[in-house]
């Protein structure tokens, strides 16, 4: 199935999404629950309830404003820097060159801020004199359905409620500058989350295909096959020692193709238009003003 957050005649709902892409059907949310996006349903199926019944009649997707699938993520996202072999590749040679990922060691963990997600179709801002260095990242994002602590590798998918898109936007030379990474990834609206989520039974997160255009210039193409560090295995890092929840998110990694990347680097600017799909799923689309 598929779960839409999204705003209709001036109030926020959660509904499921048509086969199609095309409509969107509401469920049967209280205000307060919808205000938290597809989160209560989440919660409600780990606590093995069911579903909510569906109200009202379906409603064209064109008429609707969809919203990041959860708006107000309980704690910050868990991100995994160059994950993709071609991406640590296209890096190597850059100022990161000292950490790169390596495939016998461990995943590179950073976090964003919940503040930082915005919706499809919301603009990006850029911050002016704070970076000049505003980069794209296409990732495909879990859903943690089933929460658990120190959960192994060989039981972590069955912790996953489904995926969604992030666009983990980037002020690079904060990035640098900071070492530290969170800084640089937690600017306010530099989280473009969406367009739903896409449950697990329906999408297999370990073989699909990402894309990412910056106007109409293809700029990232990869398969998910091409993760240096595969989904089971974030989950497992990411749960050693810390409780993950039901609704948490974990981005796992952006493929090459990055503005960084690029010889010269080519940052946004004022205007562009960032367009992510990944078959599946979607598409996520936001402009940087």
């Amino acid at each position: 199935m598929r779960f839409a957050t999204y705003t209709h005649q001036g109030r926020r709902h959660v509904g499921t999404v048509s086969a199609d892409g095309l409509r969107v059907t509401p469920l049967a949310l209280d205000a307060d629950q919808a205000r938290r996006g597809a989160l209560p349903l989440i919660e409600a199926a780990a606590a093995g309830q069911p579903l909510p019944a569906t109200t009202g009649a379906a409603i064209a997707l064109a008429d609707v404003q969809l919203e990041a699938p959860i708006p107000l993520p309980r704690r910050n996202l868990f991100c995994v820097g160059r994950n993709y072999h071609a991406h640590a590749k296209e890096l190597r040679d850059s100022v990161f060159k000292d950490n790169a990922a390596d495939p016998g060691s461990w995943p590179i963990v950073f976090t964003k801020v919940p503040e930082s997600v915005i919706g499809p179709g919301a603009d990006v801002l850029l911050p002016g004199e704070v970076s000049s260095q505003i980069d794209y990242e296409a990732e495909l994002t879990v859903v943690i359905g089933k929460g658990g602590r120190n959960i192994s590798r060989a039981e972590a998918m069955g912790h996953v409620y489904g995926y969604t898109i992030v666009n983990d936007v980037t002020a690079r030379d904060v990035q640098m500058r900071h070492q530290q990474w969170d800084l640089g990834k937690s600017f306010d609206t530099f989280c473009p989350m969406g367009p739903w989520i896409v449950t697990a039974d329906e999408l297999d997160g370990a073989d699909t295909h990402v894309r990412c255009w910056v106007n109409d210039t293809l700029r990232q193409d990869a398969r998910t096959s091409d993760l240096i560090f595969d989904i089971a295995t974030l989950i497992e890092t990411c749960s050693r020692g810390i409780t993950l929840y039901p609704g948490d998110l974990i981005a796992t990694g952006s493929p090459a193709g990055v503005g960084m990347g690029l010889k010269p680097p080519v940052y946004l600017k004022s205007g562009d238009v960032v367009r992510i799909e990944i078959d599946g799923l979607g598409v996520l689309q936001n402009r940087f003003v």
